[in-house]
């Protein structure tokens, strides 16, 4: 294996402690693609267990996408180790149970029906080992939708959510892969939970995670509201505020800024630090309630008054002020953000493919730690195929078959 495939980020100098790996020993073997069923196996990789990515035997399609989806193949497949192997060859597949049934949990995000075919199904390996957790990513849970093609886009339109995001009349929807990486990360959750059962029953369970069920969770609170008040929420963009100062103001120089009070006693510590005490005298605007019905009259006179101040003087005032406020950033901002570089959220990884692929850039770790230590990267994000020999030795294949199976094709 190359050093491309086992060097590991540096660390911030206060975080030298590598963090604790409680998967290490578990094996996990992957049959996924796009996002939802590679961020599962991203978190139980981060989390220290062996995982082990199935590829087709030309390579994952995401190896090699644009635009938006050029970072998916680096961002969630670090950790894991690669694998092609050709399903639709009978040898193939044979390759591929006896590796999942090495397995202690098998992940997949295939339509229903078509891993049975193979054999690679829950109810076909856990004849075989009645330990085997096995975890399903679909785009609906078992019901009237569940042969239904989905895309994050399709459950974010049909599930209210890109009602919510958009303006009246234009559904919109949201600015990431919220429902494809959710998803993965409820099914890294029932894994977990499958695991603990395991402990005390000895045998396997199958789990299974959703988009749209994802999505209608998100909007969960939307629902609620209508049940509990009768009124139906309105998209964000057209919301009425809980608060009564919570907006984004265009300053100087076309600049945005968003700033907040939410509560009374930050709406006086607002009208010092601006110097506006007028407005913290005036009995329109003594508490939230009436900030909030007097938004129509007191949000304009707020973006006049503070239309000739710069972002950067606002943002060093509610600071100082112990204030919410939150420049208006692009993702790409965020590569330089002191706060990620001095906590260690940004590691470094090497590029499998593409024109850059061998160089070095940097990737966002899962947002947590463990004993006070970040969760980092042990393996690069794979070159395609870079484990099939030592995976397939593994379950038992000779050098001399192993070698006829890539004459053939059947694996790469």
């Amino acid at each position: 294996m190359s050093a491309a495939q086992t060097s590991t980020p540096s660390s911030p100098p206060h975080a030298s402690r590598e963090a604790p790996q409680p998967l290490a020993g578990l094996r996990v073997v992957e049959f996924t693609h796009m996002v939802m069923g590679p961020t599962c196996g991203l978190v139980l990789a981060d989390l220290g267990a062996e995982v082990v990515k199935v590829e087709p035997v030309d390579g994952d399609r995401t190896r090699h996408l644009l635009g938006a989806g050029a970072g998916f193949f680096p961002l969630f497949n670090r950790n894991k180790k690669s694998i092609g192997i050709d399903l639709k060859n009978a040898d193939g597949a044979a390759a591929a149970r006896r590796l999942a049934l090495s397995a202690d949990v098998v992940i997949e995000n295939f339509k229903p029906g078509a891993l049975a075919r193979l054999g690679l199904d829950y109810a076909s390996l856990a004849r075989e080992n009645e330990r085997l957790i096995y975890v399903g990513h679909k785009g609906f849970l078992p019901g009237p939708y569940e042969h239904r093609t989905a895309l994050d886009e399709v459950v974010q339109m049909m599930g209210g959510l890109a009602y919510m995001t958009g303006r009246p009349g234009d559904p919109l929807r949201a600015g990431t892969s919220v429902n494809d990486i959710m998803g993965g990360m409820f099914g890294a959750i029932g894994t977990l939970a499958a695991l603990i059962q395991r402990g005390i029953s000895g045998r396997g369970l199958e789990v299974q995670s959703a988009l749209f069920e994802n999505n209608v969770f998100l909007v969960g609170q939307h629902m609620l509201q209508y049940a509990i008040t009768g009124q139906a929420a309105p998209p964000m963009p057209e919301r009425i505020s809980a608060w009564g100062i919570y907006d984004v103001f265009t300053v100087c120089d076309g600049e945005q800024i968003f700033l907040a009070a939410v509560s009374d006693a930050q709406w006086k510590v607002f009208c010092e630090v601006l110097d506006f005490p007028d407005l913290f005298a005036d009995p329109r605007y003594r508490s939230n309630n009436d900030r909030v019905r007097a938004r129509p009259v007191l949000l304009p006179l707020l973006r006049t008054r503070l239309a000739p101040r710069r972002a950067a003087e606002l943002a060093a005032i509610f600071e100082r002020a112990g204030l919410p406020y939150a420049p208006i950033r692009r993702p790409e901002e965020l590569l330089d953000d002191p706060h990620l570089l001095a906590t260690g959220d940004l590691a470094d990884i090497v590029l499998p493919d593409g024109e850059k692929a061998g160089q070095s850039v940097k990737t966002t770790l899962l947002p947590l730690t463990l004993d006070d230590a970040r969760l980092g990267v042990r393996l690069q994000p794979p070159r395609f195929g870079a484990h099939t020999d030592e995976l397939l030795a593994g379950v038992g294949y000779a050098r001399a078959e192993i070698d006829a199976l890539r004459a053939r094709r059947v694996v790469a």
